[in-house]
């Protein structure tokens, strides 16, 4: 009988050390765990620099300009987006340290078409300058001209809707002459028109100096290489700068 109690007595308290260190080990995990929460919490509270709060206060306030557009503005074809014409056109507005940010909502095969369906969502947030730049892709497919006009139209009275104080820049545009001489003539003849019913600002031809010269395009004869766009940054800069100035 009293072995009886002795080997009880040793399980019991066999186990009860066992208990001990278990709740030591536990303690001592909660206790880390707890610090690291609290280490977290302390980072993610953490206030930022008066520089970093100035950055961000400077990248917001920034004027936009917004480069809407088709494979021109996207930069088709080059290894950088940045060498197309908007990002060279930010290079220069860096170098005169103004306050615009340019936006690049140039999206490859855009028609004016497509340009009517995702106005909206690009004007989500306010630009101060807007630059129309659509209506090659629809000329080369030989889309009925007044279909072209009435969705530049759509798009002009978008931003002027929304946006009454945004400055509007038409890029006009050429197409190459075996489209047809009547179709062709017509089709240059839409965007001084535009311009002028609107009042808005208008680059004469975009692609002046670069378009049918093989030097300045890429194999497809139809996209500017990177030298080419800087042509037609120049081209762009012509009525921009003395906007922004």
């Amino acid at each position: 009988m009293l072995k009886n109690r002795q080997l009880l007595l040793n399980t019991v308290t066999r186990n009860l050390k066992v208990f001990i260190k278990f709740s030591h080990f536990a303690i001592l995990i909660l206790f880390v765990a707890c610090k690291s929460d609290n280490a977290n919490k302390g980072s993610n509270s953490e206030t930022k620099s008066p520089e970093t709060e100035t950055e961000q206060a400077q990248t917001n306030s920034s004027k936009k300009i917004l480069f809407f557009g088709d494979s021109l503005s996207a930069g088709y074809g080059l290894e950088d987006v940045n060498d197309a014409f908007p990002g060279i056109i930010q290079d220069k507005i860096d170098a005169l340290q103004l306050d615009y940010t340019v936006v690049n909502s140039g999206v490859s095969g855009e028609t004016t078409s497509g340009g009517k369906n995702r106005i909206e969502w690009v004007l989500n947030e306010e630009p101060a300058i807007f630059i129309l730049e659509l209506g090659a892709n629809d000329g080369l497919r030989g889309v009925p001209l007044q279909q072209t006009k009435e969705n530049l139209q759509y798009i002009i009275d978008a931003v002027k809707t929304k946006y009454p104080s945004t400055k509007i820049i038409l890029a006009g545009m050429q197409l190459p002459p075996n489209m047809g001489q009547t179709y062709s003539t017509e089709f240059q003849d839409l965007f001084p028109s535009l311009a002028e019913k609107n009042d808005v600002y208008l680059i004469p031809f975009l692609l002046e100096n670069v378009g049918g010269v093989a030097a300045l395009n890429q194999s497809d004869g139809i996209h500017p290489t990177k030298e080419g766009h800087e042509i037609l940054a120049t081209n762009v800069w012509n009525v921009l700068k003395p906007i922004i100035k």
